[in-house]
C-alpha cells in the first residue's frame, strides 16, 4: 500500500478537516501522514508509540511533508492508560489505530481505554486485518465482525465500514468508523 492507500482508508471516516486527532501505534507514521492530509493545518495530531525511534521517524516524515500541520509524538504504550491532561491533551475529536490492535492480547480493555480519551462525538478509526486467526506478526487480527462486537461492547453507539483492500498478508485489510 500507498500513502493514497493510507489516505483512502481513512478518508470517509473523517467528516470534516481540524479537530485534535490521535495516532495510536502511530510507528514510523504511514497513516499519521494520511491524517495529516485529511485534518489539514486547522487539526492537531498527537502521535503515540511505544518505539522512539520509529517516533522520530515518523515526526521526520511529517515535518517533510505536512510541516503546517501541528503535531506532538509521545512515547507510551496505548495499551495502558494515558494521562492525556498531564499531557496538556483534551479529549480527542478522533483516534486513529492502523495495524497495532492486533498486537494487544487484552482488546475489550483497550479499546475502553481509547473509547475514555475521546469527546462524546469523537469518532475511533481501525485500519485492520480481516482475519479470525493471526499469525507471529499480527498475532491477534480483528475481523470486522469482532470489531463490531469490540465497538459496541466498549459503548460506541455505531459503527461503519469504510473501506476493504485485499492484502497478500493475510487476505483482506479493512478500515472502519466507530462513534
Amino acid at each position: 500500500m500507498d500513502h493514497a492507500d493510507h489516505v483512502q482508508l481513512l478518508r470517509a471516516g473523517i467528516p470534516s478537516a481540524g479537530g485534535v486527532w490521535a495516532d495510536f501505534g502511530a510507528g514510523g507514521g504511514a497513516f499519521t501522514l494520511a491524517l495529516a492530509e485529511l485534518i489539514g493545518p486547522g487539526g492537531e495530531i498527537i502521535a503515540i508509540d511505544h518505539d522512539a525511534a520509529r517516533l522520530r521517524t515518523n515526526e521526520d516524515a511529517l515535518r517533510a511533508r505536512f510541516p503546517e500541520v501541528p503535531a506532538r509524538h509521545v512515547v507510551a504504550d496505548f495499551t495502558a492508560p494515558l494521562d492525556l491532561p498531564a499531557l496538556r491533551v483534551p479529549a480527542l475529536d478522533g483516534i486513529v489505530i492502523a495495524n497495532a490492535l492486533h498486537f494487544a492480547r487484552q482488546q475489550p480493555r483497550v479499546v475502553e481505554l481509547l473509547r475514555g480519551y475521546l469527546a462524546a462525538a469523537g469518532r475511533l478509526l481501525i485500519v485492520e486485518y480481516n482475519a479470525e486467526r493471526g499469525n507471529s506478526a499480527v498475532p491477534y487480527p480483528v475481523a470486522y465482525e469482532r470489531w463490531q462486537q469490540l465497538a459496541s461492547d466498549a459503548g460506541f453507539a455505531h459503527t461503519e465500514l469504510l473501506a476493504r483492500r485485499p492484502s497478500r498478508f493475510l487476505g483482506e485489510i479493512y478500515s472502519a468508523a466507530s462513534w
